[in-house]
């Protein structure tokens, strides 16, 4: 019987916002902490622990830490998290015999531009040079040649919205153990073609990744490859590895890996002319929701997108249905002040406020409302179907449910936390029933699809300004790969 170890550290940077990450914004499990609070997930890390069972070798948890996508990782919180996941592994640890690791590849310190590389290059210096290291990584990543030369292989979730990450953990857990039993010898390759691919065409459902995704899995499914990997990557991070990776992983043929890896980045390079921009901006994609048929429409806001690092407190669309008497809309902003005002004020009395666009200048100004505090909940709710981010159990804080006092059936919901929109329950346990609703706006960009498509009547994409916003050319980049496309 082997001894596997698993563990993991998450965060996806985004390098735009003056918001730094520091370690308290980590949830952090230790040892058969990590068991309890994700062996029934549908995250990779559910996949690791049952997938060790699945092949009978014992599990050793080490450290299990993420974060809601913000700034950069302080180099002090990064320090004490890579210091914490060494000692688990090189002094408490019993003996074992391989590594599972959860990292998102998207990770930046303030110090480190490749975050994910500086921790598997430090994890080399202290593990066995033969220890296999087989990480799972973030469909978002920006994968760097360190991430390929400090790990044995790499597994990249193959959707997004992402709703196989537990089939990745599992995957990647059968793939070590084909190491230690079969000793087989995996070899990698990276490709990565001058570009960042917009937000709005990372749909693994849509083209361009569609058929290219297809392609991955026919390769993979060939004797003598045993991954192939494609990532969209992450464009709000400016360091030299951003931008979409294709990885293919075979058993000791590295010149089958970078033929295969090159042509799976060619078939992305060839189709870049028509992945053009032609969105509707806030008063546009507001009129045409007035105007639609098919309820509920959602509106998704793209320039606050939560899992892309931005502060949820947008108010740029809001400010246009109450401009244009929008009726029957719901809009969630994270505004921890006013949660303040309404928790004192109490269920049932009237309020006037000004919510939102308290962060910063980019996501619209607060906006006044008056209303009728309709609820105030404790922010907890449970996701139990594979949505984007694997987790079941949520937290947004001290939440409240303000009823507009006009327009009609109007409401407003704020969150003393961010928390991004990829499952329904985050209204149905506030008493919303999103079917019901003409209008849902969603502060995202492709991860709420997995919730909201099946409800939806119809979606508008935005293009709204802030720290997420889809057109790159909104952003200065500096440190980037030049030249670029779709900047040069």
């Amino acid at each position: 019987m082997q001894t596997i170890a698993i563990g993991g550290i998450m965060h996806e940077s985004n390098t735009f916002s003056d918001t730094p990450t520091d370690f308290d914004a980590f949830h952090t499990s230790l040892g058969d902490e990590i068991v309890d609070a994700w062996a029934d997930t549908h995250h990779e890390m559910g996949g690791f622990i049952h997938g060790a069972a699945h092949h009978g070798n014992r599990r050793y948890p080490t450290l299990m830490a993420s974060a809601t996508p913000a700034g950069r990782v302080t180099d002090a919180a990064f320090d004490r998290l890579t210091d914490l996941l060494i000692q688990r592994l090189n002094v408490s640890a019993p003996k074992y015999d391989g590594l599972l690791l959860a990292l998102h590849g998207a990770m930046v310190v303030e110090s480190h531009p490749d975050g994910d590389g500086e921790l598997l290059r430090r994890l080399r210096t202290v593990l066995p040079e033969e220890l296999p290291i087989v990480v799972t990584l973030d469909h978002h990543a920006n994968v760097s040649e360190a991430m390929v030369s400090h790990s044995t292989a790499l597994v990249i979730y193959k959707t997004n919205p992402h709703t196989d990450q537990r089939q990745r953990g599992l995957q990647a857990a059968a793939l070590l153990n084909r190491i230690l039993c079969e000793g087989i010898t995996p070899t990698q390759a990276l490709s990565k073609p001058p570009m960042l691919l917009n937000i709005r065409y990372q749909n693994t459902s849509a083209e361009p990744l569609h058929s290219i995704l297809n392609a991955a899995a026919e390769l993979e499914a060939r004797d003598d490859v045993l991954v192939a990997n494609v990532a969209a990557g992450y464009p709000y991070a400016d360091v030299p590895e951003a931008g979409p990776s294709f990885v293919v992983v075979t058993d000791d043929n590295l010149r089958l890996a970078r033929r295969e890896a090159d042509r799976l980045s060619d078939m992305l390079w060839h189709v870049r002319g028509q992945l053009t921009l032609d969105l509707p901006d806030a008063a546009a994609a507001v009129r045409q929701a007035i105007h639609s048929e098919k309820h509920p429409v959602i509106l998704v806001e793209m320039g606050d997108n939560i899992g892309g690092g931005s502060p949820g407190d947008s108010t740029v669309i809001l400010a246009e249905l109450l401009k244009q008497k929008a009726a029957g809309f719901v809009v969630v902003l994270c505004d921890a002040e006013s949660v303040k005002t309404c928790l004192h004020t109490g269920v049932g009395e009237n309020v006037a406020l000004s919510v939102g666009g308290k962060t910063d200048t980019l996501h619209g100004e607060p906006i006044p409302i008056r209303g009728s505090i309709r609820l105030i909940h404790d922010g907890h709710f449970v996701e139990t179907e594979p949505r984007h981010g694997g987790h079941k159990y949520h937290n947004q804080g001290l939440t409240t449910v303000i009823e507009l006092a006009s327009p009609c059936r109007a409401l407003v919901v704020l969150t003393s936390k961010r928390q991004t929109p990829f499952s329904l329950h985050q209204l149905l346990s506030l008493g919303i029933q999103p079917q019901a609703m003409q209008i849902i706006v969603v502060k995202a960009a492709i991860a709420y699809r997995a919730a909201y498509e099946p409800i939806a009547g119809e979606i508008i994409e935005v293009d709204t300004p802030g720290l997420t916003a889809v057109n790159p050319q909104h952003f200065t980049y500096q440190e980037i790969r030049r030249p670029m496309f779709p900047l040069d």
